[in-house]
């Protein structure tokens, strides 16, 4: 079933139906459809994404169910990481680091420390493979010990490749796609790319949430901005070379989308036909006689107040 399959509002169900119907709590079930383990399908009506009835069915139907959904799904820190593959903790962070085991969500804890989880699957089965022996118990190759000392830490650009393969497959539109490559850059990095505003605009319009559980321009949330934005220099020219190929993509299927009016409104249509009021201008030709008529409403004035004085007895 293809993401762009047409069916109807009452053979699908919400997001929050369906992880309630699969027996998964949220988080789980965003990272059920983040792997592909749970279909999801765009509204119709534009209301975001939703899960058919027949998808929800087929899961249900799956011999062990829930439990091997809850398996499939199943997230770990680096403690039960370790235990689960037989080592230390410190021998474990190393192969993270290193990009041996790639963590597939993170979050931030009270202390603003970032905790990276690992699907408890992958690394069952990354300790049961014998070319991984010498790794697991042995003494840790002089490349990889080298590449430790210089401070390397794989894990932010192995999630943000993860992360990328995911919101791709969800994005069939050629613009939201372009968009899911720059979210991952910093904005002067895209700048470069698309040197035009209105496309940069469009761009962040549909740029994906970065939901990090943190109120915007605090410390938590800038942490989670530096983990979601590009870095290492070879990571960002990868991504500057995507961002090309998918713009490129976009203005084929259509262009960015341009104010289509002035930023001035225009005259009312009243105003516009209203004749000019005439210049106000002094006739000259009148002033003596208006001279004559001050004058004589002076006497009468003077002769009225003269009337009105008490006569002596």
């Amino acid at each position: 079933m293809t993401a762009g399959s047409t069916i109807t509002q009452s053979a699908t169900t919400s997001l929050g139906r369906a992880a309630r119907e699969l027996e998964l709590r949220r988080g789980e079930f965003d990272l059920a459809v983040h792997l592909g383990c749970v279909r999801t399908l765009p509204d119709e009506g534009g209301g975001g994404r939703r899960v058919a009835r027949a998808e929800i069915d087929r899961l249900r139907s799956e011999a062990g169910f829930p439990e091997t959904l809850h398996e499939r799904v199943k997230a770990v820190g680096t403690t039960e990481g370790a235990a689960l593959m037989g080592m230390t903790t410190t021998r474990f962070t190393r192969l993270a680091r290193l990009g041996l085991v790639v963590p597939v969500k993170f979050y931030l804890n009270r202390y603003r420390a970032i905790v990276w989880l690992y699907l408890a699957e992958e690394l069952r089965q990354f300790a049961a493979d014998e070319k991984h022996a010498l790794l697991m118990k042995g003494r840790t190759p002089e490349g990889l010990r080298g590449q430790l000392e210089e401070g390397v830490d794989l894990r932010p650009r192995n999630w943000r490749g993860r992360h990328l393969g995911f919101q791709l497959r969800q994005s069939e539109d050629p613009w939201a796609r372009a968009a899911v490559v720059a979210s991952l850059l910093d904005p002067a990095a895209v700048a470069e790319v698309a040197r035009d505003p209105y496309e940069r605009a469009y761009l962040n319009r549909l740029r994906p949430d970065r939901a990090s559980g943190a109120a915007p321009d605090s410390p938590a949330a800038l942490i989670a901005e530096r983990i979601m934005t590009a870095d290492d220099p070879d990571e960002i020219g990868w991504l500057r070379a995507d961002l090309r190929q998918t713009l490129a993509e976009a203005r084929e299927d259509r262009p960015a989308p341009r104010p289509s009016v002035s930023l001035v409104p225009p005259m009312p249509a009243t105003l516009r036909e209203r004749p000019p009021a005439p210049a106000r201008t002094t006739d000259t030709t009148d002033a003596p006689d208006v001279a004559r008529s001050r004058k004589l409403l002076g006497w009468l004035r003077r002769r009225n107040a003269d009337a009105d004085l008490p006569t002596a007895p």
